[in-house]
């Protein structure tokens, strides 16, 4: 082997030529002489050849590009050249640089970001990552031409990996005996090549416990650039390439640092979500799918250490598998995916099902909203140290495109950060604009959140929007949300404990033999989110349908709360799609509208409730207040503005508000809440300590 990979250049461009000319596929077709013939009609400039293809027609040629890769890749682009000419000899004339771009890296040449080391240098691999931060694309000069600014002679030079090389001396100049006064590039002769530059990081599901990710730099240059964005899947196959350290001192040891100049790249789909199905790996998912007792099943493998929870389960198993997205003929998007909210008491498992659910989802992210910020969440323009040079860099939410994002502590991040959230949670996208850096990112993301109530523990009799410290149009996007209470229950918390103690001894319950192995359900959920897109039935629609105008038809009494809102309506389309492909049904029975009404009327009833009236209304959820308190809400403003004009424009005391409600029937506590509400939103002020008036009469 040996021998055969220190191949002068010469013999090395024949070796190739004649693989171009004498592959044949399995059907007998001239597949490389096809493909280059292709290539000028298509206007390409590279050529995608197989790995197989070389290691099956000549073992040494496949060690020569692994060993060599930059001698070998340099006489592949010769190879073609000179094919190219007797194919179409003007089309090569034109282009002159060919490339030849190698894939299909065999499972050994792939290596892990972290375990990249000084002996892979120069060697041929393939790295898998997420693509974190990308450079805007620029152009690297090839080869200069410069004219002599004495005689306007002009000097051609090729230009070094380092450095900018200007010609020392202009020959006519020397020849006539005369000083030149130096050269200036002549931009339009000389020759450009588009480059561009990625940070490539570790999958976070392949990060080691405790670690932080590793990532290295991908120099893409030509038809490469911009293949990729930020939050991508990409395979990178290339060679390992050393750069000098910028900031070497003289003191310092000659450090170095790797990155690697890419050959090709693989971008995976959105759909594959990183999880390889073999064909016995869907015979076994298609044997499941069939079992009557599958939805039960995949309840009993989410969290089985985590006792009870039916309805929180179910809604995650939902969540998992998905709704279908889609896109209007009039271009609007709508988005599949179901968010989540638990709001509980301390102690209730909640960051336990949160990261159950990140390690189960075939692409989940886990992160904590106290310790991230708006542009951890979502992406930030960050500068380059050594370049100076603006990069975008990707967040926990673009990073999930395609999976589940997990956010534990959702109540407790910064008032800013939430903002950057809203856009995520409906469009799906993250839009960007700094440093004159304007993206939108894709966010294609399920929210799977947990947050504690404002007061240490759930207050049953306030209302939600008092209960957690999250504004309305967050609230008002998540699909479902459930109040998880620690209410002391003689029956059920023996349960609990048995329960607990049981797996604490090792003594697991009956329910354990009846769940699915992790990582063929998370191979489940990739295939049924990949394969199927189921459609509604008549029957499915109509039961929507029908449940939507009943709910809607208490609200018809101008007296009455709102019970239910389209918004509602669209998550129960969302939950009964995903419930048929957790069956894996092309079609929504009116079985699975059944089961989403279920959850709907759940997630209604327990949150959606005005506490008051104990009548369900939406605008608990939708606006903050639910009907009952908005008119006495109302009325205390009202009350205020009436006593304001009354004292010629001038403030009232709080103790006279309290007199005039007091005497509508208007609860004094409920008043204060109002009145210190409003001060703190800047509705109303206080000039003086005890006196109040509207800012605007």
């Amino acid at each position: 082997m040996g021998a055969q990979v220190v191949v002068q250049s010469i013999p090395l461009v024949e070796q190739i030529i004649e693989f171009f000319k004498d592959f044949r596929s399995a059907d007998g077709r001239e597949k490389y002489r096809e493909l280059i013939r292709r290539m000028s009609a298509e206007n390409s400039i590279s050529l995608v050849v197989d790995f197989e293809d070389i290691l099956s027609y000549d073992k040494t040629l496949a060690d020569a590009l692994i060993e060599t890769p930059a001698t070998f890749l340099e006489a592949a682009s010769k190879a073609v050249y000179e094919v190219m000419a007797i194919e179409n000899a003007e089309y090569a004339q034109r282009v002159k640089n060919f490339h030849v771009r190698v894939r299909g890296l065999p499972e050994n040449l792939h290596v892990k970001i972290r375990d990249i080391r000084a002996k892979h240098l120069g060697k041929f691999l393939a790295v898998e990552g997420i693509v974190t931060k990308i450079s805007p694309v620029k152009q690297e000069l090839i080869e200069g031409v410069f004219k002599c600014k004495t005689c306007g002679f002009e000097v051609s030079v090729k230009q070094e990996p380092e450095g900018f090389t200007k010609p020392s001396v202009c020959p006519r100049c020397e020849e006539e005996g005369r000083k030149s006064q130096g050269f200036v590039l002549e931009v339009e002769k000389s020759t450009f090549a588009d480059i561009q530059k990625f940070v490539l990081q570790e999958k976070p599901e392949e990060l080691p416990p405790g670690q932080l990710p590793r990532s290295i730099e991908v120099v893409v240059r030509e038809d490469l650039a911009d293949i990729v964005r930020p939050g991508d899947r990409a395979t990178v196959i290339g060679f390992v390439r050393v750069e000098e350290d910028k900031k070497l001192l003289k003191s310092t040891p000659p450090i170095f640092h790797s990155y690697i100049e890419a050959n090709y790249i693989e971008v995976a789909t959105k759909e594959s979500l990183d999880v390889e199905i073999t064909p016995e790996d869907e015979k076994k998912i298609l044997e499941l799918s069939r079992r009557s007792d599958i939805e039960e099943l995949v309840l009993n493998s989410i969290a089985p250490s985590i006792y009870g929870y039916k309805e929180i389960k179910r809604a995650i198993a939902l969540l998992l598998f998905g709704g279908v997205p889609k896109i209007y003929p009039d271009g609007v998007r709508v988005r599949g995916d179901i968010h989540v909210l638990l709001i509980g008491d301390p102690g209730t498992a909640k960051s336990q099902l949160l990261r159950y659910v990140a390690g189960l989802a075939p692409r989940g992210i886990y992160t904590s909203g106290k310790g991230a910020s708006a542009a951890g969440l979502t992406a930030a323009v960050v500068r380059e140290k050594n370049s100076g040079e603006f990069y975008l860099e990707a967040g926990a939410l673009v990073l999930a495109d395609g999976g589940v994002a997990c956010i534990d502590e959702f109540d407790k991040m910064e008032a800013r950060d939430r903002v950057s959230i809203h856009e995520a949670m409906e469009q799906q996208t993250v839009s960007i604009a700094k440093a004159g850096i304007v993206a939108t990112l894709n966010a294609r993301a399920s929210i799977l959140a947990a947050a504690n109530p404002v007061f240490g523990r759930y207050l049953p009799g306030r209302n939600i929007s008092e209960n957690i410290d999250l504004p309305v149009t967050i609230l008002s996007r998540f699909d479902l949300i459930f109040v998880i209470k620690d209410v002391p229950d003689r029956e059920r918390d023996k349960e609990l404990a048995q329960y607990v103690v049981d797996f604490h001894g090792e003594t697991y319950p009956d329910l354990l033999s009846k769940t699915i192995p992790a990582d063929l359900l998370k191979k489940y959920i990739a295939y049924a989110r990949k394969n199927v897109r189921p459609k509604l039935s008549p029957e499915a629609k109509q039961k929507i349908v029908d449940y939507y105008v009943a709910m809607r038809a208490r609200s018809e009494d101008p007296n009455s709360p709102i019970a239910i809102t389209p918004r509602q309506l669209e998550a129960l389309i969302r939950l009964a799609e995903a419930r048929a492909r957790l069956h894996l049904r092309t079609i929504v029975t009116s079985e699975d509208a059944d089961v989403a009404i279920e959850l709907m009327e759940y997630f209604l009833r327990n949150v959606g409730i005005d506490t008051t009236t104990r009548t369900i209304d939406i605008d608990t959820i939708m606006t903050g207040q639910p009907k009952s308190q908005r008119e006495k809400l109302i009325a205390v403003l009202d009350t205020i503005k009436f006593l304001v004009r009354e004292n010629n424009g001038e403030c009232v005391s709080i103790e006279d508000v309290m007199k005039e409600v007091a005497a509508k029937g208007i609860d004094e506590r409920f008043a204060k809440e109002v009145i210190e509400k409003f001060t703190e939103s800047g509705e109303l002020m206080e000039p003086r300590k005890g006196c109040i008036k509207p800012v605007n009469l």
